[in-house]
Formats: C-alpha cells, sequence, structure tokens
C-alpha cells in the first residue's frame, strides 16, 4: 500500500471517529483514533526523505490521532520520536512540540483532584508591546473574556437553546460548562483553556453533546469564522442570530495591530488558526453587511463606552468629556458589548437630525 492508501484509510477512521464523538460514543471514537494514528504511522513510513513537508504533516498528525485517542503514553512516544528524525519542517517541530506541551498539560489535571474534560484549547498572542510570557493584562483579560463568550455560546447552540441577548448562561451551562485557565510554557503569551466535568452528568444527557465534544466544536467554529465564513460557518451555525453574535466575538479576539499583531487558537491536533489584523477588518466588514441600516449619515464615535442600557436600548459614549447617546443597539448582546465598558471604542452610526442609531461597536486598543 501507498501513502495515499493509508492516509485515506487514516482519514475515513478519523471522520468515524468524530461522528461517534458527536454520539456520544467515546470509546468507539478512541478505537476509531488510535486506527487513524497507526494507518498515518503507514504513510509515514513510505514516504521518501524528500518529501519534507509530506512528512511533517503526516508525522503531526499521527501523533495528534493518539492524543485525540486518550492514548497519551503512545501520543507522547510517537512525538518524541519524531523529534528525532532528520528533515522535519520547523512547522512540524513546533506542531509536535505543541502537542508534548498539551500531553504535559492533561497530566497535571488528571492529577488534580477536579475532573477535566478531554482536550483543551491553546491561545498566544504575539507582537506588539506582548514579551515572551508577558502582555498587558487588557489585552489578555479581555480575551479570555471573549473565550468564556464563545464556549458558552457553542454549548447554548449545541444543546438547542434560544438566542441568548441578555444577562449571563442559564446555570445550567455554567454548571455544565465551567472553563478553567492553565499557564503555558512561555512563547510569545499563552494560555491554555480546560473545561471542568460537570458534578451532575445529567446536564448533558444522552442526546445532547458531552463536555467532551465541546473544544473541538469550538475550534471547528472558530475556524470557520475565520476562514469561511460565509461558506462553512452557515453549516455549523444555522441560526443567524448565533452567526451575529459568534461573528463579533471572534472579530474581539482579532488583533487591531496597535497593541498586539497576531492571535493563535489551537487544539493539541490539527493547524492554529491565526488571527491578523486582516481577519479584523474582514470580520468587520461581513458584519456590517448584514447589518439593517437606518436612514441618514453615516457616522463613526470614538471615545469611552461609559454607560450601556440595553433593556432601554441605548449606550452612551464619552467624547472629550461630553456624553453623546446612541440609541437603537437591539442587535448587541451583552457578552460581546459589556466586556467594551470604560474602554475606548468606536461606535459606527447612522445619525438622523440629532439622534444616532446604532449600526456597529468595536474596541479601539
Amino acid at each position: 500500500m501507498t501513502w495515499d492508501d493509508h492516509h485515506g484509510r487514516s482519514e475515513r477512521f478519523a471522520a468515524d471517529a468524530e461522528a461517534a464523538l458527536l454520539r456520544g460514543e467515546q470509546e468507539a471514537a478512541r478505537r476509531l483514533y488510535e486506527q487513524a494514528a497507526q494507518e498515518e504511522i503507514f504513510a509515514f513510513q513510505d514516504l521518501e526523505p524528500s518529501k519534507e513537508r509530506t512528512r511533517g504533516i503526516t508525522a503531526v498528525s499521527a501523533a495528534s490521532l493518539y492524543y485525540k485517542a486518550w492514548n497519551m503514553d503512545s501520543a507522547e512516544q510517537l512525538a518524541h520520536r519524531f523529534l528525532s528524525e532528520e528533515g522535519l519542517p520547523p512547522f512540524a517541530v513546533d506542531g509536535l512540540r505543541g502537542i508534548l506541551q498539551s500531553i504535559w498539560s492533561e497530566d497535571i489535571r488528571q492529577r488534580a483532584e477536579v475532573r477535566f474534560a478531554p482536550g483543551e484549547v491553546v491561545v498566544s498572542v504575539k507582537g506588539g508591546e506582548v514579551v515572551e510570557g508577558g502582555a498587558p493584562l487588557d489585552l489578555i483579560l479581555q480575551r479570555v473574556q471573549t473565550v468564556q463568550s464563545l464556549f458558552y455560546r457553542t454549548a447554548e447552540m449545541l444543546r438547542g437553546l434560544p438566542h441568548r441577548r441578555r444577562g449571563p448562561p442559564s446555570r445550567d451551562i455554567q454548571e455544565a460548562v465551567r472553563p478553567w485557565l492553565f499557564q503555558t510554557v512561555s512563547g510569545s503569551y499563552q494560555f491554555a483553556v480546560a473545561i471542568e466535568e460537570p458534578v451532575q452528568p445529567k446536564l448533558f444527557g444522552p442526546d445532547q453533546p458531552s463536555p467532551a465534544t465541546l473544544a473541538s466544536e469550538f475550534l471547528r467554529i472558530v475556524r470557520a469564522t475565520v476562514e469561511a465564513p460565509d461558506e462553512q460557518l452557515p453549516e455549523l451555525v444555522p441560526d443567524p442570530d448565533y452567526q451575529s453574535t459568534i461573528l463579533k466575538l471572534t472579530r474581539n479576539l482579532a488583533p487591531t495591530g496597535k497593541t498586539f499583531s497576531q492571535l493563535d487558537v489551537r487544539g493539541a491536533a490539527g493547524r492554529a488558526i491565526t488571527l491578523v489584523p486582516e481577519t479584523r477588518e474582514a470580520v468587520g466588514r461581513l458584519i456590517r453587511s448584514r447589518t439593517q441600516r437606518h436612514r441618514g449619515e453615516l457616522e463613526v464615535i470614538r471615545g469611552v463606552l461609559r454607560a450601556v442600557h440595553l433593556d432601554k436600548d441605548w449606550i452612551e459614549v464619552t467624547v472629550d468629556g461630553q456624553p453623546v447617546r446612541v440609541s437603537r443597539v437591539g442587535e448587541a448582546v451583552d457578552d460581546v458589548i459589556g466586556p467594551m465598558v470604560n474602554h475606548t471604542v468606536a461606535v459606527q452610526v447612522s445619525r438622523v437630525r440629532d439622534r444616532r442609531y446604532f449600526l456597529d461597536i468595536e474596541v479601539e486598543e
């Protein structure tokens, strides 16, 4: 059999494993992921040393499939074995080191008294004011809060709950989806997020997605939002209201280029999802193209967001010491606009005489 044969079999086993995982059949999924990993190892062995890029992709894939199978010993041994190979490209070395980092983080969590669902999401920020192992506190706090909101929204959508505009998630969701923050090894600035297993398993019944699926679904949704928002996002997120909120939260993750220049999101397996200032601009254009515009003159207000009263449908921005009220903010939701309070924002409005009507809002770093 050739590389194509083994790699094709690996992809089929992995696809079957993902389907089993979504059905809540975790043991079946693990067995299928192990079979996928073994086929990928056979595929690697069939490659000539000159096929450096393909060898790198295959090596990372094999180790990550063992990780997905929750076979940490095999994943760690394989990653070390591949790292000893000559001629692996830098991206593969980084990927294998990332897998080892995730394995060691999982080991720490396994030794804790709290139980965590398999898998983690690693977020790293780079460039600008960010230094190795350090970053401005405001920058990190905003991204942590946004990641938490995206996890909650993913869980609510997967459970078929109506789109939430006001207030925090329900107690059931907060108990079932409790993200924890973990430090990671230095390299720019990065942190890992893992989901605590709920004390009451019934919160995710047999017909509901398990906490173990949240990290993978979170990553699929963020990737679709960044890379194919018009094609893939509607397939994963059919509800237009959920789409709108996820687009806005993802834009809030992306850099403006002023404080930092790049944000990467990745799981233990697969390539990183990279957000740069161009990502923010592209998602912003898509958001504005979907916004129902009022008649009037387009205006952008820059100032500090000082007051929010979504129940009464207005926000207030302080510009040069003077309050400016913007009405009809009904499209905004709490977890998108709440973290912006007391930060400098750019509010796009439609102005009719002396009234300003809300169109869009984003933080200005």
